[in-house]
């Protein structure tokens, strides 16, 4: 299913702490692009009685039915892009534009 780093569970827990959301759960939302590219959205929210809930890393974790077939097997972590520039990223195989991490 999903999977949530280490690294991106630590930031979520602080983001959580700093916006005053927590004992929230992380929603997560996947839309494919005419490119074929996917979308991602990510949010704190209530969780509903229809969601998927699933928790990684100690993050309580929901998504709707529908999004399972795009978040399937995808990792999201937390990554310093540049020197200073950390972001959340999205590692799905099912993404055209995929690429498998690489051991620096």
């Amino acid at each position: 299913m999903f999977k949530l780093t280490i690294a991106a569970a630590e930031q979520v827990v602080k983001a959580a702490q700093q916006g005053g959301t927590e004992g929230m759960s992380l929603r997560l939302a996947a839309y494919q692009m005419p490119d074929g590219a996917i979308d991602y959205r990510i949010g704190f929210d209530e969780s509903t009685e229809d969601d998927i809930r699933l928790t990684c890393e100690g993050v309580e974790i929901v998504m709707t039915p529908e999004q399972v077939p795009l978040l399937d097997q995808t990792t999201m972590d937390y990554v310093e892009i540049e020197p200073g520039q950390f972001r959340f990223i999205f590692l799905n195989p099912k993404d055209p534009h995929y690429q498998p991490p690489t051991e620096v």
